[in-house]
């Protein structure tokens, strides 16, 4: 299961090595979406496009730093998090879900991967009482509600290439869940980086929340 041709071209400064490790990832969640559902069994031919890649391009608008703490909220099979792990191997990653099967599925993944920054975790976010530099997620709720999930977890800071925050990986139309929250923000379309058809109303939202 190779990469598909744009990869490269999308994600340019992706190793080898580290491309050796997400096709690794892809089949291991091929492997394991047979047994739990962990992503939709209808689309598993896209998990490059619609599920790696999809979660990498968060790497298009964050460089996250050494040492740097990000928590994934509603990770499922992994996603975004242990993307972002191999993408950045000197940044810690706690991935956390409610749901036990699926977590339990992810820590065999970690640890079949052999991947030592990244650790999961069967919790819900506002169990959590670490802080971090940033929470990622891939649209688990409306953007009001996550907000208040998990705005407590958030640090004040600004050692990456984006101040600390909220990254949200959504599709649609959200503009009226965005007037709900009073904090800066920004939204980055992801088809100014990949033309496919998947990528056409994907968005990548970052909210400025800081600790309370």
């Amino acid at each position: 299961m190779r990469p598909p041709a744009d990869f490269s071209t999308t994600f340019p400064n992706i190793s080898e090595n580290q491309k050796a490790q997400l096709t690794q990832f892809a089949e291991l969640l091929i492997g394991w979406n047979e047994h739990v559902n962990l992503i939709s069994r209808k689309n598993t031919d896209e998990i490059w496009h619609q599920h790696l890649m999809h979660s990498l391009m968060l790497t298009k608008v964050v460089q996250f730093a050494k040492g740097q703490k990000v928590m994934d909220v509603g990770t499922g099979g992994g996603l975004p998090g242990i993307p972002l792990a191999i993408a950045f191997p000197e940044t810690n990653f706690l991935l956390v879900d409610s749901i036990g099967k699926k977590i339990r599925v992810v820590q065999n993944m970690i640890r079949e991967m052999g991947l030592s920054n990244v650790r999961a975790e069967q919790r819900r976010a506002e169990q959590v009482n670490d802080t971090f530099d940033f929470v990622v997620s891939r649209a688990v709720t409306r953007l009001p509600a996550f907000t208040q999930w998990v705005e407590k977890s958030i640090r004040s800071g600004n050692d990456a290439t984006l101040p600390n925050g909220i990254l949200y990986i959504k599709g649609g139309d959200f503009q009226e869940e965005l007037k709900e929250i009073e904090c800066p923000q920004r939204v980055w379309d992801m088809q100014q980086w990949n033309a496919d058809p998947f990528f056409e109303t994907k968005k990548i939202v970052w909210l400025g929340v800081k600790s309370r």
